[in-house]
C-alpha cells in the first residue's frame, strides 16, 4: 500500500499540479496586494474612502432584549468588488498562460515532417518498369 501511494504521489502530473497550486496561491497574494495597495486606493479617491471599507448600512445598531445596542447590519459591497477585481485579474493571467502554452504546443505540432520517400506502390511500380526493360 505504501508503494502504491508513493507511485501515485510521484506521478508527473500530480507533482505538476502541486507546483501549479503553490504558485497560484503565491500569485493570488501578489494580486491581492496589487488590488489592495494600488487599485483600491485609486478607486477610493473617487469615493473619498478606503474602497474595501465601503458598505451599505442596513441597520445602524441592533438592540437586544436588555436594550443594549450592538453592531450594525451592513452589506460590505466594497470588499466584494475588490474580490471580484482580484478574480478577474487572476482569471485573465491564467487565460494568457494557457493561451501561451497552447501556442507553444501548436508550434511543436507544426514542426516540418521528415521528407517522405516514395510509397511502397511507387517502389513496386519502378521495379516493374525496370524488369520490363
Amino acid at each position: 500500500m505504501i508503494k502504491e501511494f508513493k507511485d501515485f504521489a510521484m506521478k508527473g502530473n500530480l507533482v505538476d499540479i502541486a507546483v501549479g497550486f503553490v504558485m497560484g496561491a503565491a500569485f493570488k497574494e501578489v494580486v491581492s496586494a496589487f488590488t489592495g495597495g494600488i487599485v483600491s486606493p485609486l478607486i477610493g479617491l473617487i469615493f473619498n474612502a478606503d474602497f474595501k471599507d465601503l458598505k451599505y448600512v442596513v441597520v445602524e445598531g441592533v438592540a437586544n432584549a436588555e436594550g443594549v445596542v450592538s453592531g450594525e447590519v451592513a452589506v460590505l459591497w466594497g470588499a466584494f468588488v475588490t474580490n471580484v477585481i482580484d478574480f478577474i485579474i487572476v482569471a485573465f493571467v491564467m487565460f494568457m498562460i494557457v493561451k501561451a502554452v497552447n501556442a507553444m504546443k501548436k508550434k511543436e505540432e507544426e514542426a516540418p515532417a521528415a521528407p517522405a520517400g516514395p510509397t511502397q506502390e511507387e517502389l513496386l511500380g519502378e521495379i516493374r518498369d525496370l524488369l520490363k526493360k
